[in-house]
């Protein structure tokens, strides 16, 4: 014993214990369940007693290591091992701190504690529960699970620890469980050398659910764990940003950084702590190169400035505060409306940042992009009432107020939703920026007619109306409005509505439903009214009530409404009548019903040609007359605007509203005399020919205005040839005067220049349309003439300018030979037309079919001895294919071309994208009208590879549209019945190869075709017709058959998988029911050979084996070519010369919005605009705002480089396309 007289004055050492527990946990044989549980409680409740320090040292040398015998760890029982896990647990407590384990057996202990917890640690009722309470309570206390860091593979056994621990964690477990938790988890981190990214990464995982809050016992633990290890964890949390950054820099990865910008954020709110690397990270994230990662950090820091602790956060980190107001000024515009709307929490900020968020935002509104300034508004717009009183002041508001003036359109939206939400009606300045109302259909009509064109009905007398006035106020209006306002003003004026029209059946409905008390047919009356109704109700702002009002105003049935409705709605309607009208009608229904008034003058005003109306007409013409305006000139006049904007109403109103000149044919004719004023002249003939064509009993007797139009025929001016012929055309008994002008112009045509060539055949195109017995004597010579010296002349242009436009050029920048070789077209397809009565039609179509089919068979060309630049040959190309379609209309010419109806329908997959839109918006026209055979409706089904979604949204929504507006029948006749038709084309495609690969590409087809059109009630029928193909043979050839029965076994098996996916029932179809096409398939010789077919599987076996993998036909996608496949090198084709043609570089310009004043479009192709409405001939470019014209039927039945100079060889178009799109944007780029 050691002495103890060395230290007299020190208490002696409390004595050791030893353990009382001395039996054997383990036996030499098997030990009952029972007898090692109750060794096991016996121990567990002296080591709970037992204090630390009071053990001697070996006492629990024999009991630690019996505990983790594999016989007890691994023991069936959960008692044994819970009990067992809470001896260890007190044993790692008492050997604190060296525990008698090795770091393998330490290994093993924590991943049984793990084990036990995770399995066993849930409701308060668990059997056990308190012993696994008292596990963690022990490991907590002690902090013994810190000994894991220095295990082999610590890190694992960390991560595992984490893992699992918030796999404990649940909604019903006692708060000291969470408790104990946080302790361990912070013990953890405390005493770890390296904290593994895996441990990170679960952490911050539960702040990236914004859905989550303190209310969910997982977030809390995180939250805790985070703000407890703060500052071990700051170093780690700010590299798992940078590693973000880094491993997602490339730009489709930024979706990424964005989230890891969102979650800290959201740290910023909860644990602010872990931010102080992060912050400086940002800061320098604002003055990177990469501009979504600045928009990223702006937003971000703007979140975290608005935050409840944002005051403090800028005074800790005032120099990234400061960095942030600079982003204001970024070079990029994105990041400036990053920080505009960012902005929005800081309006409400105290003092100082209020003064300076306040600042930067009035700057932001004289900001050079549109987006920024009308962000600012936008943001102003979006405060809450108190807030906008007391937190912004009044000199903000003016400016704000300014920006209604703004040149854009979006902005001056919404600085009128901002200023008219905060002043309502009191905003005084309001008839100073009529342009801010146009965009917004829903708010600016109102607008309009409140503040910018205000009948001012209370006080209006007849006496006082100034036309003149009236008009000079719309041209002045116009001259703040840039084109696309121009057309929306134009929209809203209502020239564009069909008269008579909606309105005027409205009006004749009412009238026959008489109150309710009709006499005979009411079934049909009362239907046609429901259906007026409903369709004028659905342009109206709220439909539901609209429909109610407007049957609530039939039932008034008072007859003076009915004339005021009337003449409000009249063309011919002066417009003091129409204030007058206006005026009586809107006061008599306020009287009759207040709450209809509302809806019906809404509907009145839309009606009525309240902007634009025949009193307008000529003081519109004395605009034209007294302006000189030049289309490409950048600065104007006053008075040139307002000629160019009454030139503008002009051209509308001839292609429109043509009956609106009826009583200013004077005015018109001395207009025209007028021959020094050129547009002056243009637009009144353009008028005076929509007047004629309207009405031919107006034409003038004047024989000097005759001699004229001759004159103007025959002259170089092709737009003045153009009305002129067109006026003549329309003049009743002038048969004779008509030949003598073709007969002169056919003479004419061999010594002309381009220019005078160009208009003679502009007239000619109008004689041969609209006048083909004048034309007809001369057309041999005429069409003999333009075959040779025309179409089959080359054109050579200057490489450079062909380098730059590519395989299109803008309509304003076409030569007159090309002008005149597009109008030769159509005087060939105008020529069949007026023809096809005839005896012998196909003498005269066969050789302009032959001539359409092979520019579409050889790239726009017609022989290879021509030479002509690439956007020449796709004007031909696009005008042939247009040509064969409205041959296609006529019957005497629909069956000839059907055997080239495959090379007409995959101009939809012209690599061209001007050539695809526009021949696509002009196939959707005429499938409109209904004049074309239903297989065109196959065309829109071909856009499913189109790498433009412009395109293959306007298909869809076509073909969605016209299924919702046609009735069961004509359903089945134009899509249904197609279906084999769109399998025959699939079959004929040049891409197609019985290979897995391209019938994998083509299923996508066929998909299409079933997301959209096939329902519960016709899949049945789909799937016959699918079925019926192997019923028949291909009409062109045996290989071709092959093909089809190959699209009818894919067919038939996406249709099942289709069915299937949505519980749909195939039901058998009657045979006999239904036929096939039989242009297209022929009958089986015998049935020998039928059954053999239909015995036959098409298709590759590994075709088969991936329909069968793939369920659902939503699934059913190509796969992407392996990585590693080298592309096969292309070399350029050779020129019609032999010399190597290389490819050029492509600049696409897409014409996105088109003036109605502007004739560009049609001159193109020899037609202006004004064609569209009277002949429907214009090859435009799509309107984006539906999909279709209304259905007024009051029943519901009537409801690449360098490819390719010959277009045999144009195969896998899809890829050709895209090829095309990635050079234009790289050029662009």
């Amino acid at each position: 014993m050691v002495a103890q007289t060395r230290a007299g004055n020190k208490p002696p050492s409390p004595q050791k214990l030893k353990l009382k527990f001395h039996e054997k946990l383990l036996g030499r044989t098997t030990t009952s369940t029972d007898v090692l549980l109750k060794k096991l409680k016996a121990l567990h409740t002296e080591l709970v007693e037992l204090e630390q320090d009071r053990l001697a040292k070996d006492a629990l040398r024999s009991v630690s290591h019996e505990l983790i015998h594999q016989s007890i760890l691994l023991h069936k029982d959960k008692g044994v091992k819970a009990y067992a896990a809470c001896c260890i647990a007190d044993v790692l407590r008492l050997s604190a701190p060296d525990a008698p384990y090795s770091p393998n057996e330490l290994t093993d202990i924590f991943h049984f504690f793990l084990r036990q917890l995770v399995q066993n640690l849930k409701t308060s009722d668990t059997p056990y529960y308190n012993q696994y309470f008292l596990l963690l309570e022990c490991l907590s206390a002690v902090k013994s699970p810190a000994l894991i860091c220095d295990v082999p593979k610590a890190d694992e056994l960390v991560e595992q620890f984490f893992k699992d621990c918030f796999k404990i964690i649940r909604y019903d477990l006692s708060k000291k469980i969470e408790l104990f938790l946080v302790d361990i988890l912070n013990a953890i981190i405390d005493e770890s050398h390296t904290i593994p990214s895996v441990v990170v990464t679960t952490l911050l995982a539960h702040f990236m659910d914004k859905n989550l809050g303190m209310d969910q016992p997982a977030f809390r633990l995180a939250t805790q764990v985070c703000n407890g290890s703060s500052t071990k964890l700051q170093r780690y949390v700010c590299q798992y940003f940078a590693d973000i950054i880094l491993q997602h820099s490339d730009e489709e990865e930024f979706e990424e950084i964005k989230k890891a910008h969102d979650l800290i954020q959201r740290l910023n709110r909860f644990c602010p702590s872990l931010l102080h690397n992060v912050v400086p990270q940002l800061e320098e994230e604002l003055r990177v190169n990469e501009v979504p990662i600045r928009i990223m950090a702006t937003q971000a820091l703007g979140e975290m400035f608005a935050d409840s602790g944002g005051t403090d956060f800028m005074r800790k980190y005032p120099s990234t505060w400061n960095l942030w107001l600079t982003r204001r000024n970024d070079k990029s515009a994105a990041v400036r409306l990053a920080f505009v709307e960012a902005c929005k929490g800081l309006v409400l900020a105290p003092g100082e940042t209020r003064e300076a968020i306040e600042d930067a935002l009035s700057a932001k509104l004289l900001d050079p992009d549109e987006k920024v300034r009308a962000a600012v508004c936008r943001l102003y717009s979006q405060l809450e009432y108190e807030v906008a009183l007391h937190h912004v002041s009044e000199s903000q508001w003016r400016a704000i107020a300014e920006r209604g003036l703004d040149k854009k359109v979006t902005v001056r939206t919404e600085a009128l939703n901002c200023i008219g939400r905060a002043y309502s009606l009191a905003y005084p300045e309001l008839y100073e920026i009529p342009s801010s109302a146009i965009p917004q259909l829903s708010i600016a009509e109102q607008v309009l007619a409140d503040y910018v064109f205000p009948f001012q009905l209370s006080g209006s007398k007849a006496t006082d109306i100034n036309e003149v006035a009236w008009t000079e106020r719309l041209l002045h209006t116009m001259k703040f409005l840039d084109e696309k306002s121009t057309q929306h003003l134009i929209n809203l004026s209502g020239l564009k509505t069909a008269r008579p029209g909606p309105y005027e059946t409205f009006l004749d409905a009412c009238k026959a439903n008489n109150g309710g008390v009709i006499d005979s047919n009411e079934e049909e009356v009362v239907k046609k009214l429901d259906l007026t109704i409903k369709m004028l109700a659905a342009q109206l702002p709220d439909p539901q009530k609209a429909a109610e009002d407007l049957a609530a105003f039939a039932k008034l049935n008072e007859g003076r409404l009915y004339s005021l409705f009337k003449a409000c709605i009249d063309v011919q309607t002066d417009l003091k009548t129409l204030i007058k009208s206006t005026a009586e009608f809107t006061r008599r229904v306020e009287q009759a019903s207040a709450t209809i008034s509302s809806t019906m003058t809404t509907l009145l005003r839309r009606a009525s040609l309240r902007f634009i109306n025949q009193s307008s007409i000529p003081t519109l013409i004395k605009h034209v007359r007294n302006g000189d305006f030049n289309e490409q000139s950048q600065s104007q006049s006053s008075a040139d605007m307002s000629a160019k904007n009454a030139s503008i109403i002009l051209t509308c109103i001839s292609k429109y509203c043509p009956a609106m000149f009826r009583s200013h044919v004077p005015e018109l004719v001395k207009s025209i005399a007028d021959e020094k004023h050129n547009q002056l002249v243009e637009v009144s003939l353009h008028s005076l020919s929509a007047l004629l064509q309207w009405d031919p009993s107006l034409t003038p007797t004047d024989r000097r205005f005759e001699e004229r139009m001759q004159r103007f025929c025959v002259g170089s001016d092709r737009k003045r040839a153009k009305y002129s012929a067109r006026l003549l055309c329309h003049v009743k008994d002038k048969e004779e005067l008509r030949a003598e002008v073709v007969e002169a112009i056919s003479d004419d045509l061999p010594g002309v220049d381009s220019q005078k060539l160009l208009a003679h055949v502009t007239s000619l195109v109008e004689f041969s349309r609209r006048s083909p017995d004048s034309f007809e004597q001369y057309s041999d010579t005429v069409i003999a003439f333009l075959v040779k010296h025309v179409l089959l002349v080359s054109t050579v242009e200057d490489d450079d300018e062909m380098d730059v436009d590519g395989d299109w050029k803008e309509d304003s920048r076409i030569s007159d030979i090309l002008r005149t070789k597009i109008l030769s077209l159509k005087l060939c397809r105008h020529r069949c037309i007026a023809q096809a009565k005839s005896d012998n039609p196909m003498d005269i179509a066969g050789p302009v079919l032959k001539m359409l089919t092979t520019l579409l068979q050889h790239d726009g060309l017609l022989s290879d001895k021509i030479t002509t630049s690439p956007s020449e040959r796709s004007r031909l190309r696009l005008q042939a294919a247009v040509s064969m379609a409205y041959l296609s209309t006529i019957d005497t010419y629909s069956q000839a071309t059907t055997p080239h109806f495959v090379l007409l329908a995959l101009t939809i997959q012209d690599t061209c994208f001007d050539v695809r839109t526009r021949f696509l918006t002009k196939i959707i026209h005429l499938l409109h009208t209904r004049v074309l055979p239903s297989r065109f409706n196959v065309v829109p089904f071909l856009t499913v590879f189109d790498p433009d979604e412009e395109i293959k949204n306007i298909a869809s929504a076509y073909i969605m549209g016209t299924l919702q507006r046609l009735g069961p029948r004509l359903r089945l006749q134009q899509f249904e019945m197609t279906f084999p038709r769109l399998l025959h084309l699939l079959a004929h495609h040049p891409d197609f190869e019985m290979t897995h690969a391209s019938v994998v590409e083509v299923s996508r087809y066929i998909k299409f075709y079933l997301l959209t059109v096939t329902t519960a009630d016709n899949i049945s029928l789909i799937f016959h017709l699918a079925e019926k193909l192997k019923t028949v043979r291909d009409a062109e050839s045996d290989q071709y058959s092959e093909r089809v029965y190959a699209m009818s076994d894919l067919s038939q098996r996406m249709i099942q998988s289709y069915a299937r996916s949505r519980s749909w029932t195939l039901t058998n179809i009657p045979a006999g029911k239904t036929k096939l096409p039989s242009d297209i398939f022929h009958p089986l010789p015998n049935a020998s050979t039928a059954n053999k077919i239909l015995r036959t599987r098409y298709l590759p076996e590994e075709t088969y084996q991936w329909l069968e993998g793939q369920g659902n036909i939503a699934k059913l996608e190509p796969k992407e070519k392996a990585e590693g496949t080298k592309p096969q090198k292309r070399k350029a084709k050779a020129d019609a010369n032999g010399a190597i043609k290389r490819p050029k570089k492509t600049i696409r310009r897409r014409k996105t919005e088109q003036s109605e004043s502007e004739e560009s479009s049609s001159d193109s192709e020899g037609e202006d605009e004004g064609d569209e409405g009277e002949d429907q001939e214009m090859v435009s470019e799509p309107d984006h705002g539906h999909s279709g014209p209304p259905n007024t039927d009051t029943e519901e039945e009537a409801d690449p480089e360098g490819e390719p100079r010959r277009r045999s060889a144009r195969t896998v178009a899809k890829a050709r396309i895209k090829q095309q799109i990635r050079k234009s944007k790289h050029t662009r780029g």
